[in-house]
């Protein structure tokens, strides 16, 4: 199908067309709120559905299956009438025609709500975004899980220490929520998976490092949550190096801003968001990560009926003048809003300006490693942040199964100390993607970098 026709099957309807793009933490939100008796919907999405991305590095480090993280939006439609759900990409905006261009043909709208979110900022490095590894999705977290299994095969067959090291050693570019949980992840399969799994390699020669740009880990949040997490990754054998960034890689070996270098072919790079991109808005409608500048009612500028939501957007406020944080309470927060605006506009009544209310953070660390910034509450770690931080996750997964399934799955693991996903499923030999270089090629074929 040309992207000229219009997409067929989707009935014209009395009722006016919300067309939902993305169902992220925002778009699922809206969707499942929304009054379908009033309005008709159609939701595209690139996959067929909402996947949990606070639990992805939980698949990367084998401790759950990707469907236990994972919701079929069709699932959720399923017993919904006047509700159209197509797999799809959005490619272009005609805000004139109140349509827009998909991979699979053109659709109008009467309202668009745009929610695809953002995806991984490699701040222009070319060679790190060929080498490295990133965690947005659903297979980049199996490729994850796959890339670090198999590099532990692949140490057994080598007698070089320097290969050796390469393939056992793990390294995280980036201190935020996704590095610090997936280093206290490592750091466990290291403690009690890996002995048991390798017998035959010293795992003394393992290192997991966490190189982060400022003087912080964790630096959204509080002194308190930062200085905790570094003393719980010290004790966990993680190396934390902070004030250091990574200027380069070749597949075997990073350069770092102090000029010396590490050899791994396990970087996985979790250093910045960067919003997803769409055709046909003005630039002069784009901020700062190329979020889209939106109003208190989370319509972009300079444009009528088009909204965005979450991380795609970026909306100044007395409280947050350079743009709330890119985390799911606010797309939650901003979803519910727009909803109710959708409902008022609809009965002709006032609108509502959006303002965020911070309900507090958390991030895990390990087990019974955990820290907690909540406000009018207090600061809390050890085993009570960790005890909340499931609980809320539990609580926000969608489906009861998948909240039955990850459940027993923690519980499991919490008593034996163990996580049997430990599966490889090849798609790309890794053998052949990243065994090319090393740590001289930098000094060797430098032009080719």
């Amino acid at each position: 199908m040309g992207q000229n026709q219009y997409i067929p099957n989707i009935p014209l309807s009395d009722k006016k067309r919300i067309v939902i793009v993305g169902v992220g933490f925002a778009g699922l939100k809206f969707l499942k709120k929304i009054n379908l008796e009033k309005f008709q919907i159609v939701v595209i999405n690139k996959t067929n559905f909402h996947k949990f991305q606070p639990l992805l590095y939980q698949v990367a480090t084998a401790g759950l299956n990707p469907s236990e993280i994972s919701f079929p939006v069709r699932k959720i439609l399923r017993n919904e009438k006047d509700v159209h759900f197509r797999i799809a990409e959005i490619t272009e905006i005609h805000a004139d025609k109140k349509e827009i261009s998909t991979n699979i043909g053109r659709l109008e709208y009467d309202y668009l709500v745009l929610s695809i979110g953002a995806t991984t900022n490699y701040f222009g490095q070319k060679n790190i975004e060929e080498y490295a590894l990133s965690m947005k999705t659903v297979p980049d977290a199996i490729l994850i899980r796959n890339t670090i299994l198999e590099h532990f095969e692949l140490a057994l067959l080598e007698t070089k220490e320097e290969k050796i090291n390469e393939y056992l050693n793990i390294i995280l570019v980036g201190g935020g929520p996704t590095g610090v949980e997936l280093a206290g992840a490592l750091a466990n399969m290291k403690k009690y998976i890996f002995p048991k799994d390798y017998p035959d390699l010293d795992l003394k020669k393992m290192r997991i490092i966490i190189y982060e740009g400022s003087e912080n880990v964790l630096s959204g949040m509080s002194t308190f949550a930062s200085k905790n997490t570094l003393k719980y990754l010290t004790k966990l054998g993680v190396e934390v190096f902070l004030n250091t960034r990574v200027m380069d890689y070749n597949g075997a070996c990073i350069k770092l801003s102090d000029g010396s270098q590490m050899s791994s072919k396990n970087v996985i790079w979790t250093a910045g968001i960067i919003a997803n991109s769409i055709n046909g808005l003005s630039t002069d409608s784009l901020g700062s990560g190329n979020r889209i500048k939106v109003d208190r009612f989370n319509q972009v500028i300079g444009y009528k009926d088009i909204y965005a939501l979450g991380d795609l957007c970026i909306m100044e406020t007395p409280n947050y003048p350079k743009g709330h944080p890119q985390v799911a309470p606010v797309a939650i927060q901003q979803a519910t809003l727009l909803v109710n605006n959708m409902h008022n506009l609809h009965a002709g009544k006032p609108l509502q300006k959006f303002e965020y209310v911070n309900k507090g953070s958390l991030a895990t660390i390990g087990r019974n490693k955990a820290v907690a910034n909540l406000p009018g509450i207090g600061n809390f770690k050890g085993f009570t942040a960790w005890f909340l931080w499931s609980f809320i996750h539990l609580t926000l997964l969608v489906g009861v199964e998948n909240r039955l399934a990850v459940f027993i799955n923690w519980s499991f693991r919490y008593f034996k100390y163990d996580q049997s996903l430990r599966l490889l499923f090849k798609t790309k030999p890794i053998i052949e993607r990243k065994n090319s270089k090393s740590c001289n090629t930098f000094e060797k074929n430098a032009d080719d970098i």
